[in-house]
């Protein structure tokens, strides 16, 4: 029976860990530091001498196809091109953190919420808004609900589950809501998912005032998701590709080139293609490459050709995922094709 807030989702278990060893008792919030400060962006500064050089980063073929790490936050409004996500933030809360670039396993940091000075709540609290790209997920799930069910077996023995993951909906989309909490920090954790495009797009709420969190949810129907979100599916179609796991193998690759490295490196290579009706390869997507790496898989994935993605008998622009490089090991035992140096 869907949850009468109308809302749901699964949990990262890296960020079950962030807070564990938060206070058990209300405290003002500090200056500097930590998910409830004030004061949440702070200038780097690089010691004198000291030469950044970017490594393993995400990087696509051209500019104007949008990426999941493309979201932006423009007049209080997230809008996300490539989920098709647009969310009015709630009054009083806007962007802590800018998110780290995506991991190699395919997880994004979309957005991290938090109240501004201008809240007038008296609890604080954060939204933390992730996908899971889930060709490269090395978890043991299939889609955003197996993911869900994978978190609640996985949580740490001193949380306890408050609601197990419970099919709701949230702006008329289905998701999967579950709910735990830490008896010793006294903190909540309302985690909601659906799936777009092979994509669980996760929104935790976390606070201690469960109040707080209930109108959070609430404001959570302002949010504009596609049709085609839902926590089994979400596999794009429309004004999006379809998304078809392991087609760039077998009899789908109509012509080949592979990558030859120039420097041999021992990091994973997921990338994301868009190919077009004819099954030429439109877009690429490097969620984590050298520039190097990105520059001879892309001269490579120029050259393959694949058979058109049919629709309801019509061809149909296809999404997939390839993995090249070292460490191109996946846990699930299907996970995307493979190539190595």
């Amino acid at each position: 029976m869907p949850f009468r807030f109308r809302c749901g989702f699964p949990v990262s278990v890296l960020f079950m860990a962030v807070v564990a060893a938060q206070s058990a008792k209300p405290q003002t919030a500090p200056n500097d530091g930590g998910d409830f400060s004030n004061h949440a962006q702070h200038p780097n500064k690089v010691p004198t001498g000291v030469i950044l050089v970017r490594g393993a980063w995400s990087s696509a073929s051209d500019t104007t196809t949008p990426v999941p790490e493309g979201g932006t936050i423009s007049n209080h409004v997230l809008t996300n091109q490539y989920f098709g996500m647009t969310y009015p933030l709630p009054a009083g809360w806007d962007e802590t953190y800018k998110g780290p670039p995506p991991s190699d396993s395919g997880r994004y940091v979309l957005a991290e919420l938090g109240p501004t000075d201008s809240f007038k709540g008296r609890a604080r609290g954060t939204i933390l808004i992730t996908a899971q790209d889930m060709f490269f997920t090395p978890l043991p799930a299939n889609n955003a609900l197996e993911l869900v069910n994978f978190s609640k077996r996985h949580l740490p023995a001193d949380y306890q589950v408050e609601m197990p993951p419970t099919p709701t909906k949230i702006a008329h989309r289905g998701f999967t809501f579950f709910v735990y909490w830490s008896p010793l920090a006294e903190l909540h954790w309302y985690v909601l998912t659906t799936e777009i495009r092979c994509h669980a797009v996760e929104i935790v709420l976390t606070s201690r005032d469960t109040k707080l969190l209930k109108n959070l949810m609430l404001d959570l129907n302002e949010m504009k998701l596609p049709e085609g979100a839902s926590p089994t599916t979400g596999t794009g179609g429309d004004e999006f590709p379809v998304c078809v796991e392991n087609y760039a193998e077998g009899d789908n690759v109509r012509a080949r080139v592979d990558p030859v490295f120039t420097q041999h490196r021992f990091n994973p290579v997921p990338v994301r293609i868009i190919i077009d009706k004819e099954g030429q390869v439109k877009h690429i997507h490097f969620l984590s490459a050298f520039p190097d790496q990105a520059k001879v898989v892309g001269d490579a994935l120029a050259q393959w050709k694949f058979k058109p993605y049919r629709k309801d008998g019509k061809p149909v622009e296809v999404e997939t995922g390839i993995m090249f490089g070292r460490g191109a090991v996946g846990n699930r035992g299907h996970g995307a094709n493979s190539a190595t140096e």
